[in-house]
């Protein structure tokens, strides 16, 4: 027990200590009000207000950050609230937000954060460690009363492991208004990191109290934009908070617009009408990159792209079918028809460049073995499968219907039909975690940088309940789990590596999924867009950027 509480004193504790040393000061100085215009899909906005636009393909599911798991919302509630401490620039190392540190006891059971003191909503009620409270138990306890239909808090049951009993966090408890205290049923070594997540971002207490269910598209939180209107599937607009505790947006008004086709975006780039681009396709980067008017940003590879089995239903509840499957489907050409020098084949379900990564050897592109294994199967092949896509860019799937379609082509060799079937985005993630699916692409962007965010959210046992799945593959291994379990509670970075690498071995042999894809994100942008920082993440928030004349 003892060479125990020394590992974590030296793992965390220093974690922590660092945390407190880059605490910044208090409030930075508010900007000039001002009020948002009707209407904001222009640089200049309602009587000269400077006005931001980011063009994206797909609409968001919801603005309450701990009810979405998509990045297309976390993106927007970025903007909006501000977690307990917060990821540095383009890097995932954590540093003070909401909490100017925290501290743990000897053996990392129990963390007492420190809080920033004179910060407000956006509604004007106080932040402090009531509110801290009120969010976490809210999240955590199923019977709470702020709880309300059609809230599943997913990304807190993927993170801490549950709700009430199942939960890592045992308690939150309130010491005064700028100190709480969060009780661990045993450690977590990703918990700094868990805190810096978006979804984990703290809310009025007053507002959810007066919007209830509605809360989700009434944001209130203390970040550096509040929320101002949301257009179903055309935009969300949002302005500058001069009240923020932190750094002043540098304009006045921020607007997501929707703009599902890739080629349209960029054209509306190019003539001005919004001022950043995503879900860029890597055959138009050197377009973006030969022209003056443009920038291009390359967020670095922390994702994966990948088709997963439902391993719950027939064919793919025999190991040897979803074994085929891998051998069936040529990767490398897949990558080099949608993604150029953007893409890697992947061989495991965690990016090569995040720590506790397998060089594990992949299947090899063997149609002939497929098919003599799918024989040995007994597999159908009277039948047609249905394979199912999302209708918008990601980034890691550019083009996904496309990228289905190839996917089925290569099937068609060893005599597998297919048909493609797509939704929207927010019906996609519902479907798909409700396991109505047999096989279907998806991809995660990683949150924190560690490998826990990839493995036990995405292919635990725990993460396989219906209607809010994030291993919608629904795959459980009992020898998986106990390992990555036992990962969470180890301090020590070498062991967990260890521990992470046979896991992916383990998912490798049982194969609920063919890895596809880890891909670079591109981001274009208009060239008078200055101070933009693009983060391994997926997400940044946007008060840091200007525009020039």
């Amino acid at each position: 027990m003892a060479r125990r509480t020394s590992a974590w004193l030296g793992a965390l504790m220093a974690v922590a200590m660092l945390t407190l040393a880059a605490c910044g000061g208090g409030a930075a100085p508010s900007a000039g009000k001002s009020e948002p215009g009707s209407e904001a899909t222009s640089e200049g906005g309602q009587q000269g207000q400077v006005t931001l636009v980011w063009g994206r393909g797909g609409d968001s599911v919801g603005l309450d950050p701990a009810n979405v798991t998509d990045g297309e919302s976390l993106k927007v509630t970025e903007q909006i609230f501000d977690t307990l401490l917060q990821f540095q620039g383009d890097t995932t190392n954590v540093g003070p937000g909401l909490a100017t540190g925290c501290e743990a006891n000897q053996d990392a059971t129990e963390w007492t954060c420190t809080l920033r003191e004179g910060v407000k909503f956006q509604d004007g009620t106080p932040f402090n460690a009531e509110a801290v409270k009120f969010n976490f138990d809210r999240w955590m306890n199923s019977k709470n009363p702020y709880r309300f239909q059609g809230e599943d808090f997913g990304y807190y049951a993927y993170m801490f492991g549950g709700f009430d009993d199942k939960s890592v966090i045992k308690s939150v408890d309130v010491i005064d208004d700028t100190h709480v205290k969060f009780t661990l049923r045993n450690p977590l070594a990703p918990f700094l990191q868990n805190l810096a997540m978006a979804p984990f971002a703290i809310a009025s207490p007053t507002a959810i109290q007066k919007y209830g269910a509605d809360f989700f598209k009434n944001p209130v939180g203390t970040g550096p934009f509040k929320f101002v209107r949301w257009d179903k599937d055309s935009q969300i607009v949002l302005a500058r908070n001069d009240n923020y505790w932190g750094d002043p947006a540098k304009v006045d008004q921020l607007v997501f617009r929707v703009i599902p086709d890739n080629s349209e975006r960029l054209l509306e780039l190019q003539s001005g009408t919004i001022h950043f681009a995503d879900g860029i396709s890597p055959s138009d980067v050197p377009t973006i990159k030969s022209d003056p008017n443009l920038q291009l940003f390359l967020r670095p590879a922390n994702d994966i792209g990948y088709l997963a089995f439902n391993t719950e239903k027939p064919p793919f509840n025999n190991k040897k079918v979803r074994q085929a499957f891998n051998m069936a489907i040529d990767k490398q050409a897949i990558v080099n028809a949608f993604y150029g020098d953007l893409g890697q084949v992947a061989n495991t379900p965690l990016p090569p460049n995040m720590w506790g990564h397998s060089n594990l050897q992949d299947y090899p592109y063997d149609p002939d073995q497929a098919k003599k294994l799918l024989q040995e199967a007994h597999f159908d092949f009277s039948k047609t499968y249905e394979l199912w896509a999302m209708s918008n860019p990601r980034p890691y799937f550019p083009e996904p219907t496309k990228i289905a379609e190839a996917i089925a082509q290569d099937l068609a060799k060893i005599g597998v039909q297919v048909k493609i079937v797509t939704f929207d985005w927010s019906t996609y993630l519902s479907k798909t975690e409700n396991g109505e699916h047999t096989m279907a692409l998806l991809g995660w962007i990683g949150d924190n940088g560690d490998p826990d965010n990839f493995l036990y959210v995405l292919l635990d046992k725990d993460n396989a309940t219906k209607g809010s799945a994030g291993n919608i593959a629904f795959y459980k291994s009992d020898a998986l789990h106990q390992l990555l379990i036992k990962a969470q509670q180890t301090p020590d970075q070498a062991t967990r590596t260890q521990l992470y690498e046979q896991a992916q071995q383990i998912i490798h042999e049982d194969a609920p999924w063919v890895p596809l894809v880890y891909a670079q994100d591109p981001v274009a942008a208009s060239a008078k867009v200055q101070g933009y920082v693009p983060s391994p993440l997926g997400l940044e928030q946007l008060n840091h950027v200007s525009l020039s004349k």
